[in-house]
């Protein structure tokens, strides 16, 4: 995932923070240069396609309830449970582009989330539609880190050994 200039978006400055790299966009979403935009469409297109394997292989398990006779109720609650866990799944998703999650819950969750997989790909389908899923969360937290870093580095300059004390 790197650019033409090998640098894959990251500053020229060595000093302080460096941006932490998001899933097929490494850290060209600094600047959004590259190829930050054909990776988007790319990401776009990708979830949407999976989500779209995703409801065929769906429809061959609720042709496979149908064949097998198990009755109105068990294919209901299938149907339901699905549909439940998708929306679950995409709303933490969702969330999860704007805070970190927390890592005991995501743990507890990850059953319903691989259940619900289709609702988190049709969450990062909407979500690359207007940037890298996560670069909002990750400019914060890149911006905040380099004013940080900006006043600490300010505050350094000049000999303290040279001080005037009075």
């Amino acid at each position: 995932m790197s650019d033409e200039n090998g640098k894959n978006g990251t500053p020229d400055n060595p000093t302080g923070p460096r941006p932490e790299p998001i899933r097929f966009f490494g850290t060209t979403w600094v600047d959004h240069d590259g190829d930050y935009a054909a990776r988007r469409v790319a990401v776009s297109a990708g979830s949407l396609v999976a989500a779209a394997a995703a409801c065929l292989v769906l429809r061959f398990a609720y042709q496979g309830l149908q064949i097998a006779d198990v009755g109105k109720t068990v294919t209901l609650m299938v149907v339901v449970m699905f549909a439940v866990c998708s929306a679950l799944a995409s709303g933490h998703t969702w969330g999860s582009f704007t805070k970190r999650p927390d890592p005991d819950r995501q743990a507890s969750l990850r059953g319903l989330l691989a259940i619900g997989f289709i609702g988190s790909l049709l969450a990062y389908f909407v979500r690359s539609l207007s940037e890298a899923p996560g670069e909002k969360l990750h400019r914060e937290e890149y911006e905040t880190a380099r004013a940080a870093h900006d006043k600490r580095a300010s505050r350094r300059t000049g000999n303290p050994a040279r001080r005037r004390r009075s």
